[in-house]
């Protein structure tokens, strides 16, 4: 309990200030502002959806739908994998919060990575478009359900982000205390001498499995303090968000293999090559001194990280607790229109873990012809389609195009 204390005193002020600079993202930076700078199938595009990429405080699970969606509405792929790759391995609250616990180096390399990395993948994806979209997605209007308003900035920042990540949030903290107190001090010094070997041992634990941007910061920082290698650090921060099986799937199906293996492989090969570059050209002080200063020092803001950490204990209580309550209001409403829905037709569909699925699912199914209203039900991973007549192939082809899993008729 000692060491997980820590590591929320050490990461609340600065999750807090992110929080509150997604906020101001969300209302400065609306959607359809980025949907209008990713439809060329050019470099500039890519270079605008890697950049805007960085700082948007999206895991895979918030990420993935809105790129399928930004590709859906006109962005080309080379934009879309560029968004896929930058977006989840970091942004303004895992920035802040890296800087919290590795240190200004990790926090300065890990989004100019994100960069990077995004950039040289949607330049790989786009010249393999032969057939590339030319149509500007700006074209095309994104309507927004949300007022531009200082409400707007705290509720999204300090409810819907927090509802969104902090169960990853809390997962890494608890990962991250738990290989605190189990790994010795010395074991990556004494038991694996190739840091070679350490990256490849990341990258194989990291691709599969999920943990959000912010998620992995506490665990890459117990590893580097148990002896890890500053660069298989790097690789657990990059690969661990932006990839895991059902990413790859989606995005298999919805973009095609060949748009799969450029993600998987930029990742990939990027983590290796700047985690080599980082072992070998970065002095190794700048990151075990900054790890070693938030583990030893002590300084009089105290009381401080303590407020901070009881202040985002309670927000996450009441994300929760305003989650529970609004998935049941939620449930009701679903199921008194689903009663009063005529030819009704209903799919089990798993992936919708949020509003912003719910609205994809819905909206992207009332496009099709014939489709007079679409009921999306999160709680009970069901769809209901009310139709004159629609075929189960074209709603599972709709389905898993919009980045979800279609998973049969009911």
């Amino acid at each position: 309990m000692r060491e997980l204390a820590r590591l929320v005193n050490e990461m609340a002020p600065y999750l807090l200030l992110g929080f509150l600079f997604a906020g101001i993202l969300r209302v400065v930076l609306p959607r359809q502002i980025i949907t209008r700078y990713m439809g060329q199938n050019n470099f500039r595009s890519v270079f605008n959806a890697s950049l805007l990429g960085v700082p948007m405080p999206l895991c895979s699970c918030g990420v993935l739908p809105a790129g399928i969606g930004f590709y859906r509405n006109g962005a080309s792929k080379g934009p879309t994998i560029s968004f896929l790759i930058s977006t989840p391995q970091t942004g303004v609250d895992s920035i802040l919060a890296t800087y919290s616990l590795l240190g200004l180096p990790l926090a300065i390399i890990r989004p100019v990575v994100a960069f990077v990395t995004g950039l040289l993948g949607g330049v790989l994806a786009n010249a393999g478009e032969r057939n590339g979209k030319e149509e500007d997605a700006g074209a095309r209007r994104i309507e927004e359900n949300y007022e531009r308003s200082v409400k707007e900035l705290f509720r999204y920042g300090f409810v819907e982000l927090i509802q969104d990540i902090s169960k990853w949030l809390v997962i890494g903290m608890l990962v991250a205390a738990f290989l605190s107190v189990l790994i010795p001090g010395d074991f990556f010094t004494s038991t694996i001498s190739s840091e070679y070997l350490a990256m490849l041992l990341m990258i194989a634990a990291s691709v599969p499995l999920y943990i959000c941007a912010t998620g992995s910061i506490p665990i890459a920082a117990v590893l580097l303090m148990k002896g890890l290698a500053p660069g298989a650090a790097l690789v657990l921060l990059m690969a661990g968000p932006a990839t895991n099986i059902a990413t790859m799937a989606v995005i298999g199906n919805t973009l095609g293999k060949r748009s799969l293996w450029i993600y998987l492989g930029t990742i990939i090969g990027g983590a290796l090559f700047f985690g080599v570059l980082v072992n070998e050209l970065l002095p190794r002080e700048w990151f075990t001194g900054a790890i070693s200063s938030v583990a030893h020092v002590h300084d009089h803001t105290g009381w401080f990280k303590w407020a901070s950490s009881a202040l985002l204990v309670l927000l996450i209580i009441n994300g929760y607790f305003l989650k529970l309550l609004s998935a049941r209001k939620e449930s009701r409403t679903d199921k008194e229109k689903a009663s009063k829905m005529k030819e009704i037709q209903q799919y089990k569909v798993e992936g919708m873990t949020c509003d912003h699925c719910k609205a994809t699912v819905e909206n992207g199914l009332k496009d099709l012809e014939g489709v007079s209203e679409v009921i999306a039900d999160r709680e009970n991973s069901r769809v209901s389609i009310q139709s004159a007549d629609l075929s189960d192939n074209l709603i599972k082809e709709t389905i898993e195009k919009l980045g979800y899993r279609f998973a049969g008729k009911l």
